[in-house]
């Protein structure tokens, strides 16, 4: 019976710190950081050029809309990384403090990131606007739940100088 009680309270013991901790890695804080986007297409690239000399996005290619993955750089979920798809499509890889833009056509999407747990996010898409995602983790029971939530540019920009483009997926 002794043991079976020592585990118990080790047990919650671990667990209380989790718990606090996923409380604030919910919570969305706005940071600061700003680099160019990793892309796979020459129009992209030309995008990400034009953002790097001017210091924030540029516009989307004509007949195109865009829509700018970002992630805080924190330390709480800092190992996580998680790749965003639409379909089987893999469009860019998520790691703390880092961002993508990706081109797309105009219409209804469906975006999502997984890990132990899975997140989708459905967007509607017009020519020529620029759209905000920014990407998280909240703390699960073995491993970080990766997510998306519609953002805004202000937050972009407030994160900008600490944003660094994400690696080209291989």
């Amino acid at each position: 019976m002794r043991p079976m009680l020592h585990r118990s309270l080790l047990c919650l013991a671990l667990a209380c710190p989790a718990f606090a901790q996923a409380q604030t890695a919910a919570e969305p804080a706005p940071a600061d950081s700003t680099a160019p986007a990793d892309t796979a297409t020459p129009a992209q690239e030309a995008s990400e050029a034009v953002a790097a000399t001017q210091g924030k996005i540029a516009p989307p290619p004509a007949g195109k809309g865009q829509i700018v993955f970002f992630r805080e750089k924190k330390f709480a979920g800092s190992a996580i990384r998680y790749k965003v798809r639409e379909g089987e499509a893999e469009l860019g890889k998520l790691s703390s403090g880092t961002y993508f833009v990706h081109a797309t056509d105009p219409g209804a999407h469906e975006y999502t990131v997984h890990s132990e747990a899975k997140d989708i996010l459905n967007m509607e898409v017009e020519a020529g606007e620029t759209y905000y995602v920014i990407g998280g983790v909240t703390m699960g029971l073995f491993a970080g739940h990766p997510n998306l939530s519609p953002s805004d540019q202000a937050v972009f920009d407030g994160m900008a100088e600490k944003l660094k483009p994400a690696k080209a997926l291989e």
